[in-house]
């Protein structure tokens, strides 16, 4: 080999080594859960430049659908393309995103405690090992169907975590599931002998918070979103859940009906809109001395 084309080979490999640092990085992650008494995946987006910026960044965790696991939105939800292209067209700042998995619909059900694992574990593990700022204005909540449930019930019972979240097509139903809902065969609900556990559901679903949430001082804006041919009804459910908030904050409950089903189809048309609504209300990074 030519020293001038082994110099040419040495300046490719360098560049490339480059570019893929500076690449948007999509990487699986666990870590020990007690509360679980297993591990506790999640899946971690990283924006480009993350590891040599210097920053502390906002965090959004993006939650997954019944049966669904942590790989989901990355792998059905397109989630690393759209993050990409809306940080690059100037929609979004650089952020990390959180896609936790969870096998009890985001709640503490009969199964596991899923909820306590959610808040006492993996957002200290999160703030604790990656560059965030661990601060409510730099940390949102967002999710699809069962996540959905789950990103309303977070936001209504722990406003203070929150800044801003996005349901979609959330499985907020209320007062209890359609008969062809998941959740009345997901462990989270079923009772020792296998029936669907009704109490259960109506002490965990959302307007179980929504007078304390309606008491507090503080507001968390939720984009709402679903298809118009949703089996479940999402969109009919949701705007029972956006009168529920609007009075409480006017103008901060948009409710977007889109063309389609309970489908990856309308999640992944909807999360760009969610992810820029949430970043009217999100702080961008900051320097790492400033982040804490």
């Amino acid at each position: 080999m030519t020293a001038a084309r082994y110099g040419v080979l040495t300046l490719t490999m360098l560049l490339l080594l480059a570019s893929q640092a500076l690449a948007s990085q999509v990487s699986h992650h666990r870590f020990a859960s007690e509360v679980l008494e297993r591990d506790y995946p999640y899946t971690l987006y990283l924006p480009e430049g993350y590891h040599d910026s210097g920053l502390d960044y906002p965090v959004i965790y993006l939650l997954h659908g019944s049966f669904g696991s942590d790989r989901d939105w990355v792998t059905r939800g397109a989630l690393k393309e759209i993050a990409d292209r809306m940080i690059r067209q100037g929609r979004i700042p650089p952020a990390v995103i959180v896609m936790p998995g969870s096998q009890s619909w985001w709640v503490d059900g009969h199964n596991e405690p899923a909820r306590t694992a959610f808040l006492e574990e993996l957002l200290p593990h999160v703030e604790d090992v990656w560059r965030v700022v661990p601060e409510r204005e730099w940390r949102g909540i967002a999710g699809l169907s069962a996540g959905g449930y789950g990103t309303v019930n977070f936001a209504l019972e722990r406003p203070e975590l929150f800044a801003a979240a996005a349901a979609l097509s959330p499985a907020s139903y209320h007062p209890l599931p359609p008969a062809n809902s998941s959740a009345r065969e997901h462990a989270a609900f079923l009772t020792p002998d296998n029936r669907f556990d009704a109490d259960l559901w109506q002490r965990l679903n959302y307007p179980a918070y929504l007078d304390g949430y309606l008491d507090q001082e503080y507001v968390v804006p939720l984009y709402l979103s679903a298809g118009n041919r949703d089996v479940f009804d999402a969109v009919e459910h949701a705007r029972r859940l956006q009168a529920a908030l609007e009075e409480h904050q006017p103008g901060q409950v948009p409710l977007e009906v889109l063309s389609g089903g309970h489908t990856w189809r309308v999640w992944r048309a909807s999360i760009g809109p969610a992810l820029a609504f949430m970043f009217h209300y999100l702080q961008p990074p900051v320097p790492a001395e400033e982040g804490g």
